[in-house]
């Protein structure tokens, strides 16, 4: 009952439109000083302490200034240029290329709101110059952008490996397989929203072989990022927050090649990635409290032995957990909604004893769930996202409904991944085993 009742002491603060850290560190002190009698948070300070030292939590802010660098030199409107006149054919046009280069820049940034962001920036002048229907086009950007955090370089992944303790090159290798089968799978949904109704798909856009091969410089600075970032990574060169650090010098170095590195530039790159960041860490730390004092009051030991006294098989179990994310993701902001579940939902999945669910694949399954989240109205994060980019203005039920197709492939990529776990394991374990 304590767990139903903080669940729903959740929802409410957050439908209250309460800030999601606030909301978890109310949650934290009032539950210390209900179940505790305030003693838990003496200990806040070595809890933070703690925490925030991990070397490993220092890549979010350099994947951040990444991101935040390739939007404000242009590098990433270049590429969505280049990436459309290759995409255009397609039923649907642009908005194939909006997924296409959010798969490209989810594969440098490691966060979906920058991608979403940075993509919409770009693409969005082109709903009203080739006619497109304004709801799918801009569902797709908030769909693409959920892709950033799955395709490696991925903060979320990162916070998934500090929280378990799951190796996180094995979580990178394991993005891969399905993140690319979720971009295929969204622009399939695209051409079968536009071949039934060919007028959303707008104007055909016209492209020569020679305007779609001179534009491929443009596509070579996400390429070099990746190498510089993930290459390092797997070469053993460099760890993952080593490598976060590669790929801010290169993007700098990229930007300095196109002309765009300025003082300015920089500055506008820093104080953006100085308030994402200081938002995640407020997140993270209040999560951290919550979850020490979840540990105090035996919540994860009560919801162990609720579950295994349900007699449920391992996958029953897997696909109520499926159910409890698309429910909680209605509600809560991804990045809180991990932190607050996972230190409670891993230990159930790692007594289920089922060989192929292993920590990996868990750390995968979690992170689609969690993209599921950012698209879900009321709360999710990229529909506002992309909501923001519009500059005429216009409904949020229109994102909304335009993202909706897209759930139907996150859904079945994560049903997938229950049936045929290989799916992410099959690449590390081919690396690693």
């Amino acid at each position: 009952m304590a767990a139903l009742w903080i669940v729903i002491a959740i929802v409410v603060l957050l439908v209250a439109a309460i800030p999601v850290g606030a909301v978890l560190g109310l949650l934290g002190f009032g539950l210390d000083d209900v179940y505790m009698n305030s003693r838990l948070s003496r200990a806040i300070g070595n809890i933070y302490w703690e925490k925030s030292i991990d070397f490993l939590l220092v890549s979010a802010p350099l994947f951040i200034l990444l991101g935040e660098i390739m939007l404000r030199s242009g590098i990433a409107s270049r590429m969505y240029n280049a990436v459309s006149k290759w995409l255009t054919w397609l039923p649907g046009g642009l908005i194939h290329a909006n997924i296409g280069t959010c798969t490209l820049f989810a594969a440098t940034s490691g966060s979906s709101v920058a991608t979403t962001a940075t993509i919409g920036v770009a693409a969005y002048p082109e709903i009203e110059r080739h006619k497109y229907n304004e709801s799918l086009f801009m569902g797709s950007l908030a769909a693409g952008g959920t892709l950033g955090i799955l395709i490696p370089p991925s903060v979320s992944l990162i916070l998934f490996g500090v929280l378990t303790e799951t190796s996180i090159p094995e979580l990178y290798l394991a993005g891969f397989i399905p993140g690319l089968l979720l971009a295929l799978s969204f622009m399939l949904a695209v051409l079968v929203a536009c071949s039934l109704r060919p007028s959303w798909g707008g104007t055909r856009v016209r492209t020569s072989w020679k305007e779609r091969f001179s534009c491929l410089p443009d596509l070579a600075a996400p390429l070099v990022l990746f190498l510089a970032v993930v290459g390092s990574i797997y070469a053993g060169i460099a760890t993952p927050t080593e490598a976060a650090a590669v790929g801010v010098c290169m993007a700098l170095l990229l930007a300095a090649v196109n002309r765009t590195l300025t003082l300015s530039m920089i500055a506008e790159a820093a104080l953006g990635t100085m308030k994402t960041t200081a938002m995640i860490l407020f997140i993270v730390l209040a999560a951290l409290f919550l979850n020490f004092v979840f540990a105090f009051m035996g919540v994860t030991k009560a919801i162990l032995a609720v579950i295994s006294g349900l007699g449920l098989s391992p996958v029953e179990t897997m696909l109520i957990i499926v159910l409890f994310y698309i429910v909680l993701g209605m509600f809560m902001e991804t990045l809180s909604m991990m932190l607050t579940t996972v230190p409670v939902i891993f230990p159930i999945v790692v007594q289920l004893g089922a060989e192929d669910f292993t920590g990996v694949w868990f750390g995968i399954l979690t992170v689609i769930l969690m993209e599921a989240g950012l698209i879900t109205p009321p709360i999710g994060m990229n529909l506002y996202v992309a909501q923001g980019v519009r500059t005429r203005g216009g409904k949020f039920a229109d994102v909304a409904i335009g993202a909706l197709p897209f759930l139907v492939p996150m859904l079945a990529m994560a049903l997938l991944l229950i049936a045929f776990p290989q799916i992410a394991t099959w690449l590390p374990d081919m690396v690693y085993r």
